[in-house]
């Protein structure tokens, strides 16, 4: 395309001002607090779909928070591509773990950046990766070279099961319809190995409630007498894997797809540095199930993992009590073929059937979702494939995501649309984690990529 490079390099400045301008907006949306600047969000993402090009933008109103809404359509006889993003971000807990205040974005260079990356919640996950699809529209917009229709679909409650956008886009099919749909909400091998995510998993979240005594009581005068919540939550806990890190829940492996060996070696073939993965986490060894690497332990095996543990007293000093309550939030990661609601349906059922009599279980499904897997062959995968070729000058190894994107699936079922997902992240970028950040060059990299996949996959669809 004419002129991209120079393009993006002579408004380099401005772009990283405005995507810094909408990481400053703390739009958390599983805090209530944060309200008004979800929505504030919402707008701005709608201020800057405009100017980017966008002839009609809305704000959705959902049951939740707004879903922006924009489009450019050309002509309704060339393809129409569907950009999904998302603008809240996760809570930046725990803040005394970030070296700069997460809703004060900063620039600081780093070995794995050393032309600089953008410390904020957000910025990565997911932000800057949207805000790519924006300025990417810029371009295109303004130099004429759009070459076919695109709708921007950006929503306000991915972090928290996106619990209002199935009901959005079963009632907007038609305004949805699209050819293709394109996220960035993914990551990359590395900067010089450029990686599509072909595969994610699902999800099963849910939060488990341990009751004993009616009240806290003291541990000297009640101890050894009475069953301890959180002792026995601990004991549960820790019954749901066995010696080899094998989930334990009956029926939880039943519909799992084992892959071939051959799909297996192909996996393999992807750059990965054990020693460098375990020195960037600062762990002396890795730790999973049994006959799987590390790669395939994070990709194409389900996981059960405690997200949150609380109960008693956890005050300065010491209160010896015992609690009448303890509690955990617990997420599952899936494999396609894994039903999300089955899976939380078999947890419930376990988890309540290993409590002592002692205590009363409640498990309460957050939210859950599908997992997903893309096929190589099709023509979105090709014109991202033709796209990164382009841009990298190498061509992108497939890959599956550890990760969630539990409405790709809804998209697929819903919209009967194939999602291509081009991630521009890194593993090393700390999403929802302390000290999340996205590298200048991957942000760059993303805006001048995206167009080219726009071209490629218009070549491709007339060639159909």
């Amino acid at each position: 395309m004419q002129d991209l490079t120079s393009y993006i390099q002579e408004h380099k400045e401005r772009f990283i001002n405005e995507l810094t301008e909408l990481l400053k907006i703390p739009s958390i949306s599983a805090d209530p607090a944060y309200k008004k600047d979800v929505i504030k969000t919402a707008e701005a993402v709608k201020e800057q779909l405009k100017k980017a090009g966008c002839d009609t933008v809305e704000i959705c109103e959902t049951l939740g928070y707004p879903i922006v809404f924009g489009q450019k359509i050309i002509d309704p006889a060339l393809p129409t591509i569907l950009v999904y993003g998302h603008y809240d971000v996760q809570p930046p807990d725990p803040l005394d773990l970030w070296n700069s205040p997460p809703f004060e974005p900063v620039i600081k260079k780093t070995d794995t950046h050393p032309e600089g990356a953008i410390y904020a919640r957000g910025a990565c996950d997911d932000k800057g990766q949207m805000y790519m699809h924006v300025k990417a529209l810029e371009y295109m917009t303004s130099t004429n070279q759009l070459p076919c229709n695109v709708k921007f679909m950006i929503e306000g409650e991915e972090e928290v099961g996106s619990e209002s956008l199935s009901g959005f886009v079963a009632q907007n099919r038609e305004k949805l319809a699209n050819d293709v749909i394109l996220i960035s909400d993914t990551g990359m091998i590395a900067k010089d190995v450029p990686s599509i995510t072909t595969g994610l998993r699902g999800l099963s979240y849910v939060e488990v409630e341990v009751t004993g005594p009616n009240r806290d009581l003291h541990s000297g005068l009640y101890g050894g007498a009475v069953a301890n919540p959180v002792n026995i939550l601990a004991k549960m806990i820790a019954s749901l894997h066995d010696e080899n890190n094998h989930i334990t829940i009956p029926g939880f492996y039943d519909k799992v797809e084992e892959l071939s060996d051959q799909e297996r070696a192909a996996m393999a073939e992807a750059p990965f540095s054990l020693e460098a993965y375990k020195k960037a986490l600062a762990i002396d060894a890795v730790y999973g199930e049994t006959g799987y690497t590390t790669n395939e332990r994070n990709s194409i095996r389900p996981t059960l993992d405690v997200n949150g543990i609380w109960g008693g007293y956890i005050g300065e000093g010491a209160k010896t009590v015992i609690a009448s309550k303890a509690f955990a939030k617990i997420s599952m990661r899936l494999v396609p073929n894994q039903d999300w609601r089955e899976i939380t349906a078999l947890f419930q059922k376990h988890f309540e059937s290993i409590a002592p009599d002692a205590v009363k279980v409640k498990v309460k499904p957050h939210h859950g979702g599908q997992g997903y897997v893309t096929p190589i062959d099709s023509t979105g995968y090709q014109a991202a494939s033709k796209a990164y070729e382009e841009s990298f000058g190498k061509k992108p190894i497939p890959q599956r995501s550890g990760g969630s994107i539990p409405i790709v699936s809804l998209f697929e079922k819903e919209l009967k649309s194939k999602t291509i997902l081009m991630g521009f992240g890194l593993d090393s970028d700390a999403i929802h984690s302390p000290n999340e950040h996205f590298g200048i060059w991957n942000y760059l990299k993303g805006i001048e990529t995206i167009p080219l996949f726009y071209k490629h996959f218009t070549v491709l669809k007339k060639n159909e």
